[in-house]
């Protein structure tokens, strides 16, 4: 019996997935499959497109080989477009002749839309969708600094990135009130905005851009509704996409009013021999434009095809979890709460830039939708929450506070139903997982590998590994501790390599240990192993790129994109002329000025351009940096101590004084804090510090590995009645074991938990110095403590390093968009821009 013929119109990433479903099963072994590919290229991989300016190839992007197509028997016809389709004579037509079928699929995807704008068909006006886009963007940037995006959703800021990979000073233009407004409110949206400006990308929203006319200073010009308008020399499109029905439209298919191959549950057309999958097909008046759906679309025809008769497309999750210019995004559910009768939590850190909403429903049981800027970390735990509907937590708003400040912890695999959706691209569950765990699959490659899971998008790899690792440790097997994929070490392990190797840069670090180019898990983890071993200026050049915004800038961003200031005040003593100085210089550049719970001053509102001139004005009265914005000592409290108060016993001030210039500047794995009371009243609260210490008659009692927060941890007895010499040892000692062995961002308290013998075991290294490490413990904070500097000093002196703090690149301006007002006698950024 002669085979029948099925047809595959498409060769981009779901028509590659609904091959790689089909090709093993019955059904295919009855089909001649043909596949028509409009690219010259073989299928690649569109979610990764940037990574094309970081030095990746098609080699690299390919989602399969011509061989794999050679053997399972698929003719593959790249770099031909087909024209037409006969429905009737029931075959396709390309400029290389007829085709006849007997199914057809179309997976022909998208396009992007370009606006209706006059001048939009100029040279320098390109799109950004595939390989050949790109290239043309590459020659197009050749030689030029300026390049606009107009769009402000997932592909525009993925397009603004590629165009500041390239050099280009990057702008973004968009119609809306906001950025990414399918995915984000108007908080989020403002919290992303302004962190990617901060990234040196200028984000100019509610523009409507009425032509595109040649430049006066550059090549080309964009008028707005406005009146104002912007220069560039290139100007990328990538304002959303459109279906790409055209074949469908001139074959007389159902379509959609505003376009779409109507399709039903089984991925039908109008025609039952025609099917559509993907970008280009419409399911209840909806487009997919993310990959998982349309891979879903693929699974589901070839089940139809197989005779499945319980195989149907009932819609998809459209969450999405993705780094847009190194800034995590997150949208889960229903993200705006349009539920009756929901209800919002956020959570909005403006020293680190953080924005989470959860909206939960009217009873508090169950989360509808989330949204995430700045930190992704609780989105694994919340995307389970909300597909599975498990019942929240008795204080759900833990689930979006960060660990260090009380929230709870992230979701154990345990607490998953076997149903639990862990990779939407490829629909595998956890149920899958453990399957083929059972099967023999003994680490997280061989899951991978079988399952194909985190092998889509990429984001469920940290739920993935959690999983694995969970199951793997359930049946007794040991389980891989690699700190990411690209370093197959712990942190501890890293620490040591780079320590006894002499390593002080993160490339070659990797090119001598790991593989790949480094993630956002690794980068920032060896910068600050590197901050800790050889105490290297934060902005070296080598270091610049694995830091995270607040210590790219020395300052911590505010939910404005503005920035405060927090100088050093050890001990909280600060003398009075200092105190005018810092009035003096609030005052200068009508900074908000708050007294911090720390003992010291914050200064609000500096824009980026100030903030060199505002510290050289600090260092002059003798100030240096507080290292308020990274992971390091941020305060010593203290009280008054014996010198006025008639219950104190020691001199606290001065000790206070003593143990913050000594750990200043020290990089450690998170935030440490101290504090150093006078006597048993303890009036600076040192038994809730990382490192407290309280007088005695007789000297200092230590406590150690506490802290505050939603969710604080009382500090343990580590030590009684030590001498000075003393207690500067011991806390060297616990200090530089702790930045030596401790996890990526684990507090101390958490480390020493973990510790096999917690307490005890850190008395035994530390005071019985049971593994003879003591003196080099000791050393190695010396060392430290000789190689300080201030790193605002060290950046206003060094006219490389100043380059970085400007808004505009060819433009000495302040920020022109920021808006203030006035709140009890003092500026403060406007909430809601008017």
């Amino acid at each position: 019996m002669s085979k029948k013929t099925l047809i595959v119109i498409g060769n981009g990433m779901v028509g590659h997935h609904f091959l790689e479903q089909f090709a093993d099963t019955p059904a295919a072994t009855q089909y001649q499959i043909i596949v028509f590919g409009e690219e010259p290229l073989l299928a690649y991989d569109r979610v990764h497109l940037s990574e094309y300016f970081g030095g990746s190839t098609h080699s690299d992007l390919a989602l399969g080989t011509l061989d794999w197509y050679s053997e399972k028997g698929i003719d593959l016809h790249l770099d031909e477009q087909v024209k037409g389709i006969d429905r009737d004579q029931q075959h396709v037509t390309t400029l290389q002749g007829n085709y006849p079928y007997d199914e057809l699929v179309l997976a022909t995807g998208s396009y992007p839309f370009v606006p209706p704008i006059e001048g939009n068909d100029q040279p320098h006006c390109l799109v950004y969708r595939t390989l050949a886009d790109l290239d043309a963007i590459k020659a197009s940037a050749e030689g030029v600094k300026t390049g606009v995006v107009v769009g402000g959703g997932l592909l525009g800021l993925e397009a603004a990135n590629a165009l500041k990979q390239l050099g280009l000073q990057a702008h973004v233009v968009e119609f809306a009130p906001r950025l990414m407004p399918v995915q984000l409110d108007a908080d989020g949206g403002a919290v992303l905005k302004h962190k990617i400006m901060e990234l040196g990308v200028q984000v100019h929203t509610e523009k409507a851009t009425t032509a595109i006319v040649p430049g006066e200073e550059a090549r080309l010009r964009m008028n707005f509704s406005d009146d104002s308008h912007l220069e560039a020399d290139l100007i990328v499109f990538s304002a959303g996409i459109r279906p790409q029905d055209t074949l469908a439209r001139s074959a007389e298919l159902e379509v959609g009013e505003r376009g779409g191959i109507i399709v039903d549950n089984r991925c039908a057309t109008s025609d039952p021999h025609i099917h559509a999958i993907g970008e280009c097909a419409l399911w209840e008046q909806r487009i997919y434009g993310l990959v998982a759906p349309g891979y879903t679309m693929a699974r589901t025809l070839a089940a139809c095809l197989n005779d499945d008769p319980d195989a149907a497309f009932t819609g998809a999750d459209m969450s999405t979890k993705l780094k847009l210019l190194g800034v995590d995004v997150g949208s889960i559910g229903d993200a705006h709460g349009q539920t009756e009768g929901a209800r919002n939590i956020r959570f909005n850190d403006e020293a680190a830039g953080h924005y989470s909403r959860m909206v939960i429903s009217a009873d508090g049981k169950r989360l509808l939708g989330a949204i995430l800027v700045g930190d992704n970390g609780p989105y694994d735990t919340l995307l389970q929450y909300a597909l599975n509907e498990i019942e929240l937590p008795e204080h759900p708003e833990m689930l979006i506070l960060p660990e260090s400040e009380g929230g709870a912890p992230a979701l154990g695999p345990d607490a998953l139903p076997h149903t639990a959706a862990i990779c939407s691209c490829h629909n595998v569950s956890k149920g899958d997982i453990c399957g083929v765990i059972e099967a023999g699959c003994g680490d997280l490659a061989g899951v991978k590998a079988e399952t194909k899971a985190s092998s889509g998008c990429g984001g469920c790899a940290a739920l993935l590994k959690s999983v694995v690792e969970n199951e793997l440790e359930k049946r007794g097997v040991e389980v891989n501790k690699d700190l990411c994929e690209h370093f197959p070490y712990s942190r501890q392990e890293l620490f040591h390599l780079v320590k006894v190797n002499g390593i002080r840069t993160f490339n070659t670090l990797i090119k001598s240990h790991g593989k790949g180019r480094g993630c956002e898990i690794c980068k920032p983890t060896v910068a600050s192993i590197l901050a800790t071993c050889w105490n290297e200026h934060i902005l070296a050049t080598d270091h610049v790129p694995l830091q995270d915004t607040n210590d790219t800038f020395m300052a911590n961003m505010q939910k404005n994109g503005t920035y405060s200031i927090v100088p050093r005040i050890p001990g909280g003593e600060v003398t009075p002329d200092k105190l005018i100085v810092l009035g003096q210089v609030a005052k200068e550049y009508n900074l908000y000025t708050k007294i911090t719970g720390g003992q010291r001053v914050d200064l609000f509102g500096a824009t980026l351009s100030e903030l060199p001139e505002i510290w050289e004005k600090l260092i002059a009265a003798g100030f240096e940096t507080g290292h308020a914005y990274g992971k390091s000592l941020r305060t010593v409290k203290s009280c008054v101590g014996n010198t006025w108060c008639r219950y104190g016993v020691q001199d606290s001030v001065a000790m206070a004084i003593f143990l913050e210039d000594r750990y200043k500047g020290l990089r450690s794995p998170h935030k440490i804090k101290m504090a150093v009371s006078g006597c048993t009243r303890e009036c600076a609260e040192a038994q809730s510090k990382d490192i407290g210490v309280i007088a005695t008659e007789n000297g200092w009692n230590l406590y150690v590995c506490g802290n505050g927060g939603m969710r604080p941890r009382h500090a343990d007895l580590f030590a009684t009645d030590l001498n000075d010499q003393e207690l500067i040892s011991a806390i060297d000692r616990v200090l530089t074991f702790y930045v030596r062995t401790a996890d990526r961002l684990q507090r101390t308290s958490v480390w020493m938990e973990n510790l096999e013998g917690g307490l005890d075991y850190l008395k035994q290294v530390v005071l019985e110095d049971s593994l003879g490490i003591g003196l080099e413990l000791e050393n190695h904070m010396e060392g430290l403590v000789g190689t300080y500097q201030c790193e605002w000093k060290t950046a206003v002196e060094d006219p490389e390093k100043r380059k970085r703090f400007r808004e505009f690149v060819n433009d000495e301006r302040k920020d022109p968009v920021q808006q203030w007002t006035e709140e009890r006698g003092q500026r403060r950024p406007v909430t809601e821009p008017a």
